[in-house]
């Protein structure tokens, strides 16, 4: 007679045990939802089905591929009416996905997104929604793409007490200005992301800091425990660096990049995002391309670097797909609380401060003079040589010092009759 399996020699599978395959819902068979579609028609997870795609215009988006049983719709309201267990919502925007979604979770649905917008202005909102009525709201893909920066906060760092955020987390972004640290114009490499499709025809979302910035709320609830407005935060556009920034950034050991940063220390909380000063010894340095990266710094753990693809249909589909497994096999999230708190832009850092004058006796006095008056103290006066004297530039860098203090000083530099443009002022990250 033989002896009995080992228990653990055959795990027992969904089938196994009489649960049914979560039933799947696609709104939007885009470049992500297709690739999502991908991933589970080639793959087949365990415990997933693709039931349903909606789309608007859908018999142009209609693919053999994804197999006989997938109903192919227009009509949103036959998908949330019918039996899917998960809408994946990959439209994009607030609404009307915001509206769907809704519609979605208080049927008693699960929702997995990639929505960074939908989640950063009222993620609170709909995640308390899914509990009240027994789904769950899952959104791992709404920052850093592929990269599993919301499940590394949510779980591998719950037990942390995270101090402070620094990342790269729009790919448009670091895609330029990796280009233009090469010696590329920005106009033309914006040309370039735009024919990629890395860039929007208006591409004011990217290069303005918009997108980043509602990723950054995100990351702030889950990390830091707060739960802001994004639009308190005030971001700044990268369309004001040149190529003589990168040339002085490099000379002084550093290089440039779209930075969204945020802190919590002795009970304030600041953040800010748009273009920095690197070290060039600073992991956010070695991001090039598309890539995003994310760094948390724990008060006990200290600082781990969450880097990849951050953009692109694939690595944001195989996030979702995490996701849609998580809830096939029933994985729990870590709750994390979270309490609304009031917002500054105040970091204590160096500075870089860019000049172009019409040169003439005096000006250095001057500038001197205005940041001594906010006891701002001078790290370095960088001039090279091959300008003309009638469009100088010339670079400040100073000490660590207060962002309204620098703010007042430069409030008053920007009345001298010799400046061609406003002082281009940029924080240093060390």
């Amino acid at each position: 007679m033989s002896s009995p399996a080992h228990p653990l020699s055959a795990p027992a599978t969904r089938e196994s045990q009489g649960i049914k395959p979560l039933r799947i819902g696609i709104f939007g068979f885009g470049t992500v939802g297709s690739s999502v579609a991908r991933i589970l028609a080639e793959s087949k997870p365990e415990g997933l089905e693709l039931t349903h795609v909606f789309n608007r215009g859908v018999a142009r988006k209609r693919v053999d591929w994804t197999g006989g049983g997938v109903e192919w719709t227009e009509d949103y309201e036959a998908v949330l009416g019918s039996d899917v267990d998960v809408v994946v919502e990959l439209v994009g925007g607030l609404d009307p996905a915001g509206t769907w979604v809704r519609r979605a979770l208080e049927s008693g649905k699960s929702v997995v997104t990639a929505n960074k917008k939908l989640i950063a202005f009222h993620g609170v909102e709909l995640e308390r929604l899914a509990a009240a009525k027994g789904g769950h709201l899952k959104y791992g893909a709404a920052v850093a793409g592929g990269i599993p920066v919301i499940p590394g906060l949510e779980q591998g760092l719950a037990g942390d007490r995270i101090e402070r955020l620094e990342g790269i987390l729009n790919g448009t972004c670091n895609f330029i200005l990796s280009k233009m640290e090469e010696g590329a114009e920005f106009a033309a490499v914006l040309a370039e992301a735009q024919a990629k499709g890395y860039a929007e025809a208006d591409p004011t979302e990217d290069v303005g800091g918009f997108d980043a910035r509602a990723k950054l709320a995100i990351l702030m609830r889950l990390a830091l425990r707060v739960e802001v407005n994004p639009e308190e935060i005030v971001p700044r556009s990268i369309t004001s660096i040149s190529a003589v920034d990168f040339s002085y950034a490099q000379y002084l050991g550093y290089t440039i990049r779209q930075v969204s940063r945020a802190q919590k220390r002795d009970g304030t909380v600041a953040a800010t995002v748009g273009p920095m000063l690197v070290d060039q010894r600073s992991p956010l340095a070695w991001s090039r391309g598309t890539e995003n990266m994310v760094i948390a710094s724990g008060h006990y753990g200290g600082n781990v670097v969450f880097s990849g693809h951050g953009a692109g249909g694939h690595p944001t589909a195989v996030a979702v797909v995490s996701d849609l497994l998580a809830l096939a096999h029933r994985s729990r999230r870590v709750e994390i609380p979270s309490a609304p708190a009031k917002l500054t832009a105040e970091f204590e850092v160096p500075h870089y401060i860019r000049f172009l004058v019409d040169d003439r006796p005096g000006i250095v006095a001057e500038i001197t003079g205005s940041l001594a008056r906010e006891r701002i103290n001078i790290r370095a006066i960088v001039q090279k040589p091959g300008f003309p004297q009638h469009a100088l530039p010339f670079v400040v860098t100073v000490e660590p010092c207060r962002s309204s203090a620098l703010h007042r000083a430069l409030e008053r530099i920007q009345t001298m009759e010799c400046l061609l443009e406003p002082p281009l002022d940029l924080q240093m990250l060390e």
